[in-house]
């Protein structure tokens, strides 16, 4: 009888390890993987993304994004926006672009996140998605 047990229990326990083990979609591909979960950015919420943009974007940017003459730039036609990928707009946003740039055209300072230093890469991942919805 205790054979029996310990042979179920045994059998129980590598049945518990391989469904725990398996289909793990947070794993970190091997090192020679170039799409690795590491660097990868979640995508953002564009519903909440449009309720933070009214509340620090839309100053500059404008309503929907049509931009604000001598002051920021339009998203619904912005090369720029679609050029990049969402990591790459959450890299520039967090650093924004000084009148000093080169490629500043406007001639005023993007601040950083907007001049919004509370804002974390959640949040601008969620205005990044509604950016993206304002593309035309």
């Amino acid at each position: 009888m205790k054979k029996n047990f310990a042979g179920i229990l045994l059998l129980l326990l590598v049945l518990l390890l391989v469904a725990c083990g398996g289909g793990n979609d947070d794993a970190v591909p091997a090192s020679g993987d170039s799409g690795s979960v590491a660097t990868a950015v979640a995508t953002g919420d564009p519903v909440a993304g449009e309720a933070k943009y009214n509340e620090v974007c839309i100053a500059c940017h404008g309503l929907d994004g049509v931009g604000v003459e001598n002051l920021g730039k339009p998203f619904t036609t912005s090369e720029f926006v679609k050029g990049k990928t969402d990591a790459e707009l959450l890299a520039f946003v967090k650093v924004g672009r000084p009148i000093g740039d080169p490629d500043n055209t406007t001639g005023i300072d993007m601040p950083p996140k907007g001049g919004n230093p509370a804002l974390n890469d959640e949040q601008l991942m969620d205005i990044i998605a509604y950016l993206r919805t304002l593309q035309q």
